[in-house]
Order: C-alpha cells, then structure tokens, then sequence
C-alpha cells in the first residue's frame, strides 16, 4: 500500500507534533497484537485510514483523522498485566485513551469522536464523523491482521 507524498508529509508531521507535545512515545513501551508494540499499531491505523481516503477520494478532515488515528489507542498501560483493571480493556480503553489525550492535548469534536468510538461495536454507541467510521474500520482491519501474522508465519514454516 502506498501513499502519497502529501499524506506522508501530514503523517510525519501529526507525529512529530504528539510525539513533542505529549506521551505518544510512551506507547512504545507497551503491547498491542502480537509482536506489534501500541505505537506501532497506531502509526498502521494512521496511515491505513489516510490511504483508503486517498483510495476512495473521499472528503474529510485528514489532519484530524491522522490525528484522532495515532491517539485512538492513547491509554498508557500493559493491558497485558495480570490486572483486574484490564480485565474488561476492549470495552474501556477508548474512555481511557480519551481522558490521557484530553490532558495531554488540545483536540477538536472529530478527534475526540476518533477516540471515543473506535471499538465500536463493542461499545455500543457508534462513530458520528466519517472520519471516525473510517479509524475504526481501519483499527478492525490492522488488529485482525497483527492478531493473525504470527499463525501465517507459523503456517508457512509448516508448508
């Protein structure tokens, strides 16, 4: 998948903007699928999100997608941990990631819809921008595919 220069460049600069002006970098330190770190996983959801709108030539907020994408997952902590808190995280890491990014930085009604509503369906309110339709399709589709590299590496060791 390839992108345009431009949407690189928004990329790089909504990065490089998060990254100085709050804990982004933080997110290197914990897991998110597999072997893919929750930074990792939200630059995949970032740029996945700019791509199909590129793609599909669609209208929207791209700053504020890019942004809302790399923040949808902004909820500082191992879910991994052997934590009764993380117990239930697929239904409250979106709360958390909302509080940490509302504190951490200044965010406009379509990021915070990002943030917010990313894990619908499971929970149960669903997205109302296009913008946050389209991160949660992409979460969907980055997740399933870091969920499930390890299996195809695996599968073709055996073949």
């Amino acid at each position: 998948m390839e992108m345009s220069r431009e949407g690189i460049d928004l990329l790089k600069e909504c990065l490089t903007e998060l990254e100085q002006e709050g804990k982004l970098r933080q997110e290197r330190d914990y897991m998110q699928h597999g072997t893919t770190s929750v930074y990792e996983h939200s630059i995949k959801v970032a740029y996945t999100s700019l791509y199909a709108v590129e793609r599909m030539h669609l209208r929207v907020d791209r700053r504020s997608l890019v942004r809302g994408a790399l923040l949808h997952d902004y909820f500082l902590y191992d879910w991994h941990e052997n934590d009764k808190s993380h117990r239930l995280h697929g239904f409250f890491h979106a709360g958390a990631a909302l509080r940490n990014a509302v504190r951490d930085y200044e965010l406009n009604r379509i990021e915070r819809n990002i943030i917010a509503r990313h894990m619908f369906p499971l929970n149960l309110i669903p997205p109302h921008y296009k913008e946050a339709w389209i991160v949660c399709m992409a979460d969907k589709f980055c997740a399933g595919s870091e969920t499930m590299q390890p299996l195809f590496r695996r599968f073709r060791e055996i073949w």
